[in-house]
């Protein structure tokens, strides 16, 4: 599947980043080396490189600093088309940049929704025209995300969408999400689906427990999430075909996924950086910031997410972001509309899970790079000759704290915002060309 590549990415000069402690999930490889870029990939990489730089290169001097590939966020809702007052593809993919992701998979949730080819050739070209960034579209499982009507799965592939969804809503129709199933197996397409029945959602606003009654908010049970979640295992186990359950935020479905997976099932599952490193505590005095889908559950879920990603029963990471602009957000709690931005801070709040929950570098980083980039068939997220020229450098050490400000993403509405953090976007290269440098002030 084709990416939109930056305009710029054609240069032909070689640049080689030298004396970097280079991690790489898809190998194993975490050693003092380097890597060489020519042509917008990756011409060599090794410990032979970490002082020695080839004649006539461009010399980066990466400081020990570590040197990884690109992140992959395949859950990224824009504004384009519709709503560009939220986000636009530009400004996404400078927060993007900035967070040291290198590709980002939008979802179908635009006005109009991408649920026709001439849509998805739209994504593409304006991504191609403004982008700094690789950008893939994951088409609409249904037309209009009314959960209906399947769309035109075998075109919509054809054309360009990287794996299928009903974006932030669930299809309550089991015999529709069969034959979705069915349907998507015969053109070995990805359907990613958010778990969440509808009727026991509808009115709530938090997770269901002490917090919201103390908060006198209506909450959402869980059995909410693993509910539909099983229904969806036994539907893959008629059906067949590819599964990815998006964003799973309680303990009680890591564990439908875990029994999936040891019975053969072809499943795998995402969860988002707030459920990872966020509980339902932090929404305090009503902060609406707080306020997602799924919402923030309890201490007990978060640290059991974790313990599954250290154990790799979690597959990848998402930033989840989701632009809202003020007007929907500085509204009573149970009116605020879901949603928090994540792009330019996904690396340095999943470290947090590394200082302060004891999860292993190598186990961070593959669920952002060879993870998804493995589920969405791309042949970026590794560091290996021959392979996109996609990279990140950061200090896994570098103290700073975030200011909604000064985020490149249109909307404000960070979870994070005036949090501190340890470790810092210093260089994110996109086919070998440089497309952040930190310290680099906010574009308008």
């Amino acid at each position: 599947m084709r990416a939109s590549l930056p305009t710029h990415a054609t240069a032909s000069r070689r640049r080689v980043f030298i004396n970097a402690r280079v991690i790489d999930p898809a190998s194993g490889r975490d050693e003092p080396g380097g890597v060489l870029v020519a042509d917008g990939a990756i011409a060599d990489i090794g410990g032979h490189l970490r002082r020695n730089a080839p004649e006539g290169a461009e010399v980066v001097d990466c400081k020990g600093h570590v040197l990884a590939p690109g992140l992959i966020d395949m859950q990224v809702f824009t504004g384009e088309p519709g709503t560009e007052h939220r986000e636009t593809l530009k400004t996404a993919s400078h927060a993007a940049a900035a967070g040291g992701v290198t590709t980002i998979v939008v979802m179908p949730d635009t006005n109009p929704v991408i649920d026709q080819v001439a849509l998805v050739d739209f994504i593409q070209r304006r991504a191609r025209d403004n982008a700094v960034v690789n950008v893939h579209t994951m088409a609409a499982l249904t037309k209009g995300l009314e959960g209906q009507e399947i769309t035109e799965i075998g075109l919509l592939k054809r054309a360009g969408a990287i794996a299928f969804s009903n974006g932030k809503q669930s299809v309550a129709n089991t015999k529709v999400m069969h034959n979705a199933l069915l349907y998507a197996k015969d053109f070995g397409a990805l359907i990613v689906h958010h778990t969440e029945d509808p009727y026991l959602t509808d009115g709530t606003c938090m997770n269901a427990g002490h917090v919201a009654a103390r908060l006198g908010l209506p909450g959402a049970p869980k059995a909410a999430e693993t509910i539909v979640l099983e229904r969806d295992i036994r539907l893959v186990e008629i059906a067949g075909g590819r599964y990815h359950a998006a964003t799973i935020s309680c303990r009680e479905s890591l564990d439908i996924i875990r029994a999936a997976k040891s019975a053969g099932l072809p499943v795998t599952c995402g969860v988002s950086i707030n459920h990872l490193t966020l509980n339902e505590n932090d929404i305090g005095s009503y902060r609406t910031f707080f306020k997602v889908r799924p919402p923030l559950r309890a201490e007990d879920d978060r640290a059991a997410l974790v313990r599954g990603l250290a154990a790799g029963d979690i597959d990848l990471i998402v930033s989840s972001h989701d632009p809202q602009d003020a007007d929907v957000k500085r509204r009573p709690f149970a009116e605020a509309a879901d949603g928090a931005i994540g792009l330019e801070t996904l690396l340095a709040a999943a470290l947090r899970l590394h200082h302060g929950d004891g999860v292993g570098l190598m186990m961070l980083l593959r669920a952002m790079t060879i993870a998804p980039a493995r589920l969405l068939g791309l042949p970026s997220g590794r560091l290996e000759k021959g392979a996109p020229a996609d990279l990140v450098l950061f200090d896994l050490g570098q103290p700073w704290v975030v200011d909604r400000e000064l985020l490149r993403a249109r909307s404000k509405n960070s979870p994070f915002d005036e949090s501190k953090m340890q470790g810092r976007i210093l260089l994110t290269v996109v086919a070998g060309e440089t497309v952040y440098r930190y310290p680099d002030p906010p574009r308008g």
